[in-house]
């Protein structure tokens, strides 16, 4: 079962990696009506069975559920937006840097301990974005400096909501978290579905694909994973998807990345690495 387990997290994290190759497959959809179908089309594909079973309703703290996933709606729109104005490079890159938003949410508001190690993997972390943004312009005529910005944001709303969620989640199964975790944004999304025009039909079956092969299939690959694996060897399994995303983006869309990203990127995935290591031996 422990090897079915890192496939099952393996394949999560290539998956994961074309994020950005399919949001950037629907050019005739705003960013707001991409979100829809990542967050709608997950709930629409829950609802019914979860109907069904009574299990709507959850035991834990109801209200930090949905503030989660409002936040998860924001961090959603920001990580959609980065995608669109930057490479998938330079967007995948610097997402992986929340374990260190992480860190300094937990230290800060939870009152967690830090440890020399994690106060200097966060000063690495923050020189790989440093390097990262060096060559390029600090403006926000940039569109590099705009999606680049939205991915440390998402980056940041990621943190918040894993900070927050995971302290609501005891007593949820796989499909609630699944729901409330995209509730908030199927419905705070709605709207932008009704602003847009001339969109091809090709854009909206990509986006129904895109909610239910990221929104469903690879967050359920995760959980799998995640109950036969520890925490710690999972994480670390799904660093794939920076791999797998620089890949497809090179192969697909032509991409290539500085040497400004390359040597950052490597700076917050190292850190990120180490310090999500650190912090699951703390808990």
């Amino acid at each position: 079962m422990t090897k079915k387990a890192i496939y099952a997290i393996v394949i999560a994290a290539l998956i994961a990696g074309s994020n950005g190759i399919l949001i950037k497959a629907m050019p005739s959809l705003t960013t707001g009506a991409i979100g829809w179908f990542r967050a709608g089309v997950p709930v629409l594909f829950l609802l019914p069975g979860l109907i069904k079973a009574n299990e709507l309703r959850v035991k834990g703290n109801t209200k930090m559920l949905v503030l989660a996933s409002v936040i998860n709606a924001v961090r959603t729109y920001f990580f959609l937006l980065a995608f669109v104005y930057t490479s998938v490079g330079n967007a995948v890159v610097l997402f992986y840097v929340y374990p260190l938003f992480i860190t300094i949410i937990e230290t800060l508001i939870y009152k967690t301990p830090i440890k020399r190690n994690q106060i200097l993997l966060m000063l690495l972390a923050f020189a790989g974005i440093a390097v990262t943004y060096a060559d390029k312009e600090f403006s926000f005529a940039s569109r590099d400096f705009i999606g680049m910005l939205a991915a440390v944001l998402a980056a940041l709303g990621y943190a918040f909501f894993v900070c927050i969620f995971k302290r609501q989640t005891q007593d949820c199964n796989r499909n609630q978290l699944l729901f409330y975790q995209n509730i908030a944004g199927a419905l705070l999304f709605l709207p932008f579905l009704f602003g847009v025009q001339q969109v091809e039909l090709a854009h909206i079956g990509i986006g129904v694909f895109y909610g239910l092969l990221i929104g469903i299939v690879q967050f359920s690959l995760f959980f799998f994973g995640l109950k036969h694996l520890n925490a710690t060897t999972a994480a670390s399994l799904m660093y794939l998807e920076v791999l797998s995303a620089v890949i497809l983006s090179f192969l697909i869309l032509d991409e290539q990345l500085s040497w400004n990203t390359y040597l950052g990127g490597s700076f917050i995935l190292l850190s990120s690495f180490f310090i999500s290591r650190l912090n699951r031996k703390a808990s």
